[in-house]
């Protein structure tokens, strides 16, 4: 069957439009705070919600075989509308935080159907070329990712509410999308029933455990650097530009990831996923490190830095997939990606939590330093990877 040339366009439109939920919460936290009087904290329960909801929806959604037990592309449209709809139900929540969290959490359980279920309809279109089409959708997702900030900066009287209203109807476009121009491919196939037991014997394959580990440290940086970004840029401006745009910046930063990955792909097909996969977590890992010093930088080289930490730490992600998935357990494939995954989200609870309670203590200037584990640890997990490629390539 030939692919039609529309199918991965709108695939990638879709799941940039569904992701969008993923952050409009964070994007409009500074509004909330203000009008609802919430605490400083708010932001990263408001993140860790999402991330919460977003691992519950995994685990029922693989338990319950939701996408094998109906058309991926119907579960990506009711999910794309339901997370919406979660969203929009911002204007109408009581002014508390328990609200926000429990809309948060619900907008990140349908999320599961909209991120992992996309990738699925993408693998049925694709048997050849996946890797480099699964690139492209994580970098789809980084771009969802991004776009409320964009959205919230593009006008500085752009009420919070309007926001949150583009974003759900963006949302529901994109699983309209879906639904009406991309049927089912013809390599859609159904996975096996998920099972737990399997987290006793998937870490017990060296090379699957070390490709874990090294996404494990990759995800303790990632999100926590995305949600704290908005304000290490507002130190910035506070020292040196107060009419900086915080949000536009923000979304720049973010967005540059699509580079890291839609690059690392191309790169990882010469000299293979575990060597990309580390060069960019260790130029991460040394943005963390450097991150203190940045803070009096000229701007050109404090916003070049920040772009360029944008691109690597998160254009490792994809190839930490293709190696989780090249390396899991045969029998186990899909119940040992999805404990990795969902083990994944909670780390970056843990570090979220962990970076709001310390940043009253170190600061801002100083905070990104609780990060330099992940990458450390992750490139140390790595090594029997990055030496059996090696022994490979001589």
């Amino acid at each position: 069957m030939t692919r039609p040339a529309h199918i991965l366009p709108v695939i990638l439109f879709s799941q940039l439009a569904g992701t969008s939920l993923w952050f409009a919460g964070n994007a409009v936290i500074l509004d909330l705070q203000r009008d609802w009087g919430l605490a400083p904290e708010s932001l990263a329960y408001v993140t860790s919600a999402v991330q919460l909801g977003f691992v519950s929806g995994t685990l029922l959604f693989a338990v319950l075989m939701i996408s094998d037990r109906f058309s991926p592309r119907l579960v990506f449209f009711c999910c794309a509308l339901a997370g919406g709809i979660a969203n929009l139900a911002l204007l109408l929540a009581p002014r508390e935080l328990l609200a926000l969290l429990l809309l948060r959490f619900m907008t990140g359980f349908f999320l599961a159907g909209i991120y992992p279920v996309g990738m699925k309809i993408a693998a049925g279109w694709y048997r050849r070329g996946l890797g480099r089409a699964l690139g492209y959708l994580l970098g789809a997702l980084v771009l969802g990712t991004a776009l409320p900030h964009l959205l919230r900066g593009s006008g500085t009287d752009l009420p919070w509410q309007q926001v949150i209203v583009g974003v759900s109807l963006f949302a529901a476009i994109g699983g309209a999308a879906m639904l009406l121009a991309v049927p089912d491919g013809p390599h859609i196939g159904k996975g096996a029933a998920f099972n737990p037991r399997a987290l006793k014997f998937i870490f017990a394959s060296p090379r699957f455990r070390a490709s874990a580990f090294g996404y494990f440290g990759h995800m303790w940086e990632l999100y926590t650097l995305w949600a704290f970004i908005p304000l290490l840029l507002l130190a910035y401006a506070q020292r040196h530009d107060p009419g900086l745009n915080l949000y536009w910046w923000t979304f720049l930063i973010i967005a540059a990831g699509f580079v890291g990955c839609a690059v690392g792909g191309v790169v990882s097909a010469r000299i293979g996923s575990a060597r990309v996969a580390a060069s960019q977590l260790a130029v991460s890992g040394c943005c963390c490190l450097l991150s203190p010093l940045m803070l009096n930088a000229p701007a050109p080289l404090f916003f070049g830095f920040l772009l360029l930490w944008g691109i690597t730490v998160v254009g490792d992600s994809p190839q930490f997939s293709a190696l989780n998935a090249e390396h899991a357990p045969r029998e186990y494939v899909g119940s040992a990606l999805t404990i990795v995954n969902s083990i994944g989200f909670l780390i970056t609870i843990l570090s979220i939590q962990l970076a709001s309670s310390l940043l009253p203590l170190l600061g801002i200037q100083y905070l990104f330093w609780i990060l330099i584990p992940g990458p450390v640890i992750g490139l140390w997990a790595m090594r029997r990877l990055l030496r059996a490629r090696t022994g490979s390539a001589n």
